[in-house]
């Protein structure tokens, strides 16, 4: 099943006199509003994948294999297409922090948070022609947390959904409540890199 989004008219694609259609390959409501806010008109496709989670890779590493893993998936479906494939990661301390099982380990990430400095990396890859054509590329933004207090960490978690999303918070969602300041993209936070992935996309339809 798919879905489509049509943005302001300013993210057509075109390769010299051709449109090339654009397959955003992901089931984030996030990465759709992103797509619809830069203008790209565009349809959604869930890929069916079994991700990747070896952590003796780097976060650039493994979000690039997940990445490329989504994308492939759908290429193959759509062979005319432009496929667009995104993965992002919480990390700290070098290790992930994937999301959380319930609401007691929501709280317990934001714990480790707390007053910290983690990194957002953000695996982006681009796809077209079946996949005989990519691009991969990462990008990584730097978030530092306000010390939280334990009535601070119930009082946010009970005005957003944590479970569906990585480190049990998001930028978007009542972030001044919890996060002193992003160094980077934002949108890559959100989890579109949107500033790198218009270059890329131009750079990529160029060659493609």
């Amino acid at each position: 099943m798919s879905t489509e989004h049509e943005g302001n008219g300013s993210g057509n694609l075109k390769h010299g006199a051709t449109s090339l259609p654009l397959v955003l390959a992901s089931a984030s409501p996030r990465r759709v509003e992103l797509m619809q806010e830069a203008g790209y008109t565009f349809e959604v496709l869930v890929p069916q994948v079994e991700e990747a989670h070896d952590e003796s890779l780097t976060c650039e590493a493994l979000t690039i294999e997940n990445a490329r893993l989504k994308a492939m998936a759908i290429a193959t479906q759509r062979p005319d297409a432009v496929i667009v494939a995104a993965d992002t990661l919480v990390y700290l301390d070098d290790k992930p922090i994937g999301k959380p099982a319930d609401l007691e380990d929501a709280a317990g990430m934001l714990r480790r948070l707390s007053g910290r400095i983690h990194k957002v990396c953000t695996g982006v890859a681009l796809v077209s022609r079946g996949g005989a054509e990519e691009k991969t590329f990462p990008v990584i933004s730097e978030v530092t947390f306000k010390p939280l207090t334990e009535e601070v960490i119930r009082d946010y978690h009970s005005r957003i959904q944590p479970l569906d999303k990585a480190g049990a918070y998001a930028v978007q969602d009542e972030s001044a409540m919890i996060i002193e300041r992003v160094e980077g993209s934002w949108s890559n936070v959100k989890g579109l890199p949107m500033e790198r992935l218009n270059e890329e996309l131009s750079r990529f339809l160029s060659v493609s």
